[in-house]
This record gives C-alpha cells, sequence and structure tokens, in this order.
C-alpha cells in the first residue's frame, strides 16, 4: 500500500501542470519522503518477524482513483484521490492495530505512529478540497 501511494504521488507530483497545481505538486512530492519512510519501517518490521518482504512481481496495485488523471490540470481529481487513499490506509492500519492489541505492541505501536501521519495527509488534503472547491 505504501509503496503504491509512493509511485502515485510521485507521478502526479510530476503529472500536473498549471499555476494551482503548484502547491499541490510540492505535497505530494514532500509526502513521497515520508510515505517510502512508512514502507521502509513496514518492511523492516516484517523482516524483524521472521518474515520476506514482497517484490515487485507481487504487488497488486490497489489506487484506482489516484492514477494520473488524463487532463494534467485536473487537480481536483488528485487531491480526491490522494484522500480515498489516505481513508483506505486509516481503515487499514486501525484493523492492524486492533489485531495487535494483546499480541504484538511493537508493531501496533509501528503502526499508530504512521496512522498519525496518514490522518495529517488527509487532514491537509481535506483542506485543499475546501478551497478547490470554493474557488470553483
Amino acid at each position: 500500500m505504501e509503496l503504491e501511494t509512493v509511485v502515485n504521488y510521485l507521478a502526479n507530483s510530476i503529472h500536473l501542470d498549471g499555476v494551482r497545481a503548484e502547491e499541490i505538486k510540492e505535497k505530494l512530492a514532500a509526502d513521497v519522503q515520508e510515505e517510502l519512510g512508512h514502507a521502509q519501517a513496514f518492511a523492516r518490521r516484517i523482516k524483524e518477524l521472521g518474515g520476506r518482504i514482497p517484490g515487485s512481481k507481487e504487488f497488486a496495485p490497489t489506487q484506482g482513483g489516484l492514477q494520473p488523471p488524463a487532463n494534467s490540470t485536473d487537480v481536483v481529481s488528485v487531491i480526491r484521490g490522494v484522500i480515498a487513499a489516505e481513508e483506505e490506509a486509516i481503515e487499514h492500519y486501525n484493523a492492524i492495530i486492533r489485531e495487535c492489541e494483546g499480541f504484538d505492541y511493537v508493531t501496533q505501536d509501528l503502526v499508530v505512529r504512521i496512522l498519525a501521519d496518514e490522518e495529517t495527509h488527509r487532514r491537509d488534503f481535506i483542506g485543499f478540497l475546501k478551497e478547490y472547491e470554493k474557488q470553483a
């Protein structure tokens, strides 16, 4: 999930055009590094637990709404895609936190910290969407 987000944030941070897109592009580019850090943290934890980190052939993308739009000035569709992806991550991480309760506090703590980042990302992009809808 985090690696797919990295790919899509990177693509959109470069793909978007227009003066109104600059702030969104900058935010996405900055968030690429944070999302990559999340992926690295999860990979390390998987390794610590004796698991195997999957390669690209085992990758099953699901973020249809976060694909770069055909119209490179369609900033609102990217903002909505980010919000949807963050909401999916938040739901997934809350489920992991519940599964870890009383069993794996290290993983639970890791996911709680990453969840906070995802909630901040969602809040930022909800703010962007409000601004863009106000201007429309």
